[in-house]
């Protein structure tokens, strides 16, 4: 198959996203930008076209799809009841960063649901995601646009890389802002219930709408776990090379990084090391690269997808990084990094001074 990549330049745009959704509407794919990564997009209401989804990931079958849409009237035709909550939560966060989780309507079929009898909804604040999901229908199904288990896009190259003669076109819209998947809520219940933390912190949540619970599944592993969203039950954003997470107290960690890359250095091994604005100077060994400052996590969501790809292309066989706070959108950053890790972490111990 030929990908065709399009990049979106000002007069043009409208009539390149009509074309991108008559892809969609025809049960093809197009990838395209989001405000958090790039998404791989198709009908959601065509089990075909979700099955193409699958297909192209690699992606197993039981884990659900995201269902993107552009207007709220839309929201009630998917779903069989949209709690008060929930509309709490679509006032303050949508359009933007936030996936909700919601009993489904008959319409959606049970391809786009990886099975569930629930429908996740999200509605992207991205002006290219809403033109194409309007032209594409009103209702797109959109995991990232990566090989499954690979770091998620976060450039149009990045698609490229992946998805390049598995899928007909890729809308080009430069860098994202955000740089991490949404933040997924499920309200399908009596307390709403964080599946997986973004850009929008169990804090806001809670501002939002009162108490919220954590999935016990955020921290549990294995294939017994029943996949309610994307991202929880597989290993996912991993990069070529073993990722390992050095945790401690900040001196420790840049001591113990060194160490182990100083070891694996001299064994042969090509090695990486991820840090930040504030200690990538400390490290001698490997190929060492900053993820952004520790003075604005932002910056260390935006850049974290691409860096790990960046060590894929340089061949590195093992990385090791710094570890994350796990306040705010710190608890973002080391849930994906701890999944692409595979949750291998090395607690340093503290030296005595």
């Amino acid at each position: 198959m030929e990908t065709v990549v399009v990049t979106l330049t000002g007069n043009d745009t409208a009539c390149q996203i009509a074309a991108a959704g008559q892809i969609l509407k025809q049960g093809g794919l197009v990838a395209f930008p989001t405000e958090t990564v790039y998404g791989l997009g198709a009908d959601a209401l065509n089990p075909q076209a979700s099955r193409r989804i699958y297909e192209a990931k690699g992606r197993p079958s039981d884990n659900p799809l995201i269902v993107h849409i552009s207007n709220m009237e839309d929201l009630g035709k998917i779903t069989a009841k949209v709690p008060a909550q929930a509309m709490e939560l679509a006032a303050k966060f949508w359009p933007g960063p936030l996936t909700m989780i919601f009993e489904k309507s008959p319409l959606v079929p049970f391809e786009t649901t990886g099975g569930l009898q629930t429908v996740a909804v999200r509605m992207p604040s991205h002006p290219v995601a809403l033109a194409l999901i309007q032209a594409g229908g009103g209702f797109v199904a959109a995991p990232s646009a990566n090989t499954s288990g690979r770091p998620s896009p976060t450039t149009a190259e990045h698609v490229a890389q992946d998805m390049m003669g598995r899928i007909p076109m890729i809308l080009d819209g430069g860098p994202v802002g955000i740089g991490i998947e949404s933040t997924i809520v499920d309200v399908s219940g009596d307390m709403p219930m964080i599946l997986r933390p973004g850009f929008i912190t169990k804090e806001m949540v809670q501002d939002a709408v009162g108490p919220v619970e954590l999935d016990p599944g955020l921290a549990a592993e294995g294939r017994n776990i029943c996949p309610k969203a994307p991202g929880m039950k597989y290993r996912h954003y991993a990069p070529k090379g073993e990722l390992i997470l050095v945790d401690g107290e900040r001196k420790a960690v840049q001591e113990e990084i060194i160490r182990l890359s100083k070891k694996a250095a001299s064994s042969g091994r090509k090695v990486g090391v991820i840090g930040t604005d504030e200690t990538c100077g400390a490290y001698p060994y490997g190929l060492v690269k900053s993820i952004g400052t520790r003075e604005d996590e932002e910056t260390i969501a935006r850049h974290l997808y691409g860096v790990l790809r960046e060590f894929d292309e340089q061949d590195v066989e093992i990385i090791y990084s710094e570890s994350f706070s796990a306040l705010g959108i710190g608890q973002a950053i080391m849930n994906r990094l701890l999944k692409a890790a595979g949750h291998r972490v090395l607690t340093a111990k503290k030296t005595e001074d």
